[in-house]
């Protein structure tokens, strides 16, 4: 009797037919939304089923941590849900509670294809950058081009450094904080919409003269404090060398060729759902569509289901943010004003409680749409109450263990979003400390 031959060496291994299923859940999910950019646009409840279903099929795949994560994320969400419309009769849209993050898990699928732009890895500079010096260049790689493209930036700067093996503490926490500090000034970041919604009056020259130095202190923290607690002799950073940030920045070059001159209306995270793609098929054409097709479905059957990890977490934390904003909604009434006047107090107690919410599970989000919601500003408060949006964002999402950068970390590299956050506590609190000094500066210059 014959034994069957083995696979060849560093082959990957055949996927089930439920994984295959998933992946083209995911990659419908994906020209679902896409589609819903243009004028033949699909309800946007079907790109949710689609990521849903996706999830569902590769639920028992998912490591246990996460799927114990997930899971509770979504019983949570699901229960406060419940909670508005039985106990304070809210109107529940059950299918809209399902749409929470898909577009951001949309740009995660886009960006995957990344992957189709070639097989061999970049090539290593000539002389490894080590130490403080390689955190700084790791730093200003992920915020720079972090600023623009988001956070698929940490997905292009994190697989490099993995290259040369797993990421370290140091490396994971330095994609952390370069991100997220990019929340504090730039206009193309996800929180400068929510900024912009709920104070839709802020003046952006203000926050720009304050948040960019908040930024560059940030960067400085982290290469003085790690220094100090990590030795960084064997750390590589990520070069930037001209060769190494090609790529991310021809990127950039193109997002923001279509953001101002091709498609203003269309929103960065929108643009890298389906420029990223459109790039990666482009560059396949060359050798014919035979060959196009064929490595698109591999990377549906093979890489996309990977993917299981960072698609539940926030899948989950998106059901979990609908269902808490809508209880805390639903729970108060929107009637009463939580404070008559919003001062520098008022605006570092705000602050100070966001983060708080953030070490807790909560996304900043939540935070700021809640206060927004309780309060009613005018004239220079709206440039106080976008501050303190942002920089709750900046410092929130870089401690918060749920917040979207440490869900993707956890999701693509292993790490732990509780052990980031007690790794990310110090940091916090030096931030927070000049937070604060910023508010009461803001709220004298800002006095009528």
């Amino acid at each position: 009797m014959s034994r069957p031959v083995p696979a060849p060496q560093g082959t990957p291994p055949r996927p089930t037919p439920r994984r295959v299923i998933a992946g083209l859940l995911l990659l419908l999910g994906l020209i679902a939304q896409i589609l819903y950019l243009t004028p033949v646009a699909l309800p946007a409840s079907w790109i949710s089923y689609l990521f849903w279903a996706a999830t569902a099929l590769l639920w028992r795949d998912i490591p246990r941590r996460t799927r114990l994560q997930a899971g509770a994320l979504a019983l949570l969400g699901g229960g406060f849900l419940l909670l508005s419309q039985l106990r304070h009769g809210a109107a529940i849209d059950w299918a809209r509670s399902l749409e929470g993050n898909v577009y951001v898990v949309a740009m995660l699928v886009g960006v995957s294809f990344l992957g189709l732009l070639g097989t061999r890895p970049p090539a290593a500079p000539r002389r490894l950058v080590t130490g403080r010096r390689g955190i700084a260049h790791t730093w200003l790689s992920v915020h720079l081009l972090g600023a623009i493209l988001n956070l698929s930036t940490v997905f292009m700067v994190g697989d490099r450094l993995r290259a040369r093996g797993e990421l370290t503490t140091p490396q994971l926490l330095t994609l952390n904080r370069g991100l997220s500090s990019a929340a504090l000034w730039s206009p193309f970041f996800a929180s400068m919409g929510v900024a912009l919604t709920v104070a839709p009056g802020m003046s952006y020259g203000w926050i720009l003269a304050f948040g960019l130095p908040l930024a560059l202190f940030s960067g400085a923290l982290t290469c003085l404090e790690l220094g100090r607690r990590f030795d960084l002799s064997r750390t590589p950073g990520h070069a930037l060398t001209p060769t190494n940030l090609l790529m991310p920045s021809a990127m950039a070059a193109l997002v923001l060729l279509f953001h101002y001159a091709l498609t203003p209306g269309l929103s960065i995270v929108s643009l890298i759902t389906f420029l990223l793609p459109t790039v990666a098929l482009a560059s396949n054409l060359p050798k014919g569509p035979r060959w196009t097709a064929r490595r698109v479905l591999d990377h549906a059957r093979q890489r996309l289901p990977a993917m299981r990890g960072e698609i539940s977490l926030f899948l989950c934390a998106g059901l979990f943010t609908q269902g808490l904003s809508t209880w805390v909604s639903a729970a108060s009434g929107g009637d009463w004003v939580l404070f008559a006047h919003f001062g520098a107090g008022e605006a570092a107690l705000s602050y100070l409680a966001i983060i708080a919410s953030a070490i807790a599970g909560l996304h900043p989000i939540i935070g700021v749409s809640t206060l927004a919601s309780l309060l009613d500003l005018e004239g220079s408060r709206l440039t106080l109450l976008g501050f303190v949006a942002l920089a709750a964002w900046g410092v929130g999402t870089a401690v918060g263990p749920l917040s979207g950068i440490n869900l993707s970390l956890q999701g693509r590299y292993g790490t732990s979003g509780y052990a980031t956050m007690r790794h990310n506590l110090t940091y916090a609190a030096v931030m927070s400390l000049l937070v604060v000094a910023v508010i009461l500066a803001l709220d004298r210059l800002l006095a009528p």
